[in-house]
C-alpha cells in the first residue's frame, strides 16, 4: 500500500504542473485562463497565443503522463501487496499513476485546483504503457478533427477509440501483454475524459461549439493584436 500511495502523491502533484498557464506567463505574459475558452489546455493555448506556446503545453502535457506512468510508476519502497486475479502489478501501478496525473492536471493544485481537461496528459500515460494502441488512438483522433474540425470530438472519439482498441487486441487477437487492468483503468479514463468534456458536448449538440478555421499554424489571439 506504501507504494501505492507514493506514486499517486507523486503522480499528482507531477499531473499538477500548470503547463499552458506557465508557458503562457512566460513568453506573452498571459494567463490563457482569461481568455479564449478560460481552459487551462494546449487546445486553448493554441487559441489563445499561437503555436509555439500550443507546442510547448502539449509537451509538457504529454510529458506529465508520461513522467508518471513511465517513471513515477515504477518506485517500490516495499514489496507489491496489490495483488489481483490475471492482473500484472507493475501494469496497475502504472495506470495508478496515470488516474492520479490526469485528476492532478484536472484539478492542479499548483494553480487553484482550475486546470484543463486531461487529453494530452491522458495520451502521454497510455503511450507508456501501450504505444500501439495509443498509434491507432492518435490516428482516430486525427481523422476526426482533419473531417469535422472540431477538436472537442476528436478528443471525445479518441477517448472511446482506445479502450475498444486495447479490447480487441487482447480478447480478439490475443495479444497477452495486454493486461486486464489497461481495459478496466482506460474505461475510468475514459469516463473521466467524457465528463470533463460535458460542456464540449452540450456546445456540439447545440451547434455552437468552436471549429478549427485553418490547419495553417496558429497564431492565436496574441498574434492577431486581440490581447
Amino acid at each position: 500500500m506504501t507504494n501505492a500511495i507514493v506514486i499517486i502523491v507523486l503522480s499528482y502533484l507531477v499531473g499538477s504542473i500548470p503547463g499552458s498557464l506557465w508557458v503562457g506567463r512566460a513568453l506573452n505574459g498571459v494567463d490563457v485562463r482569461q481568455h479564449g475558452s478560460g481552459n487551462m489546455g494546449a487546445t486553448n493555448t493554441f487559441r489563445v497565443l499561437g503555436w509555439k506556446a500550443g507546442v510547448l503545453a502539449t509537451m509538457v502535457d504529454l510529458g506529465k503522463g508520461l513522467l508518471a506512468a513511465g517513471v513515477i510508476a515504477t518506485i517500490r519502497i516495499t514489496p507489491n501487496l496489490i495483488e489481483l486475479p490475471f492482473w500484472n502489478p507493475s501494469v496497475l501501478y502504472q495506470m495508478i499513476a496515470g488516474i492520479a496525473a490526469v485528476v492532478g492536471h484536472m484539478y492542479p493544485v499548483w494553480a487553484g485546483f482550475r486546470g484543463g481537461k486531461g487529453m494530452n496528459t491522458s495520451a502521454g500515460v497510455l503511450f507508456a504503457i501501450t504505444p500501439w494502441s495509443m498509434w491507432i488512438t492518435l490516428l482516430v483522433f486525427v481523422v476526426v478533427v482533419v473531417s469535422t474540425r472540431y477538436v472537442s470530438l476528436g478528443s471525445l472519439a479518441g477517448a472511446l477509440t482506445f479502450p475498444t482498441t486495447v479490447a480487441i487486441r487482447k480478447y480478439v487477437f490475443g495479444i497477452d501483454r495486454l493486461d486486464a487492468s489497461i481495459f478496466v483503468m482506460s474505461l475510468l479514463i475514459a469516463a473521466g475524459l467524457i465528463y470533463a468534456h460535458r460542456s464540449n458536448i452540450a456546445r456540439l449538440l447545440a451547434g455552437t461549439e468552436n471549429r478549427i478555421r485553418t490547419f495553417k499554424p496558429a497564431r492565436g489571439m496574441a498574434g492577431r493584436g486581440e490581447l
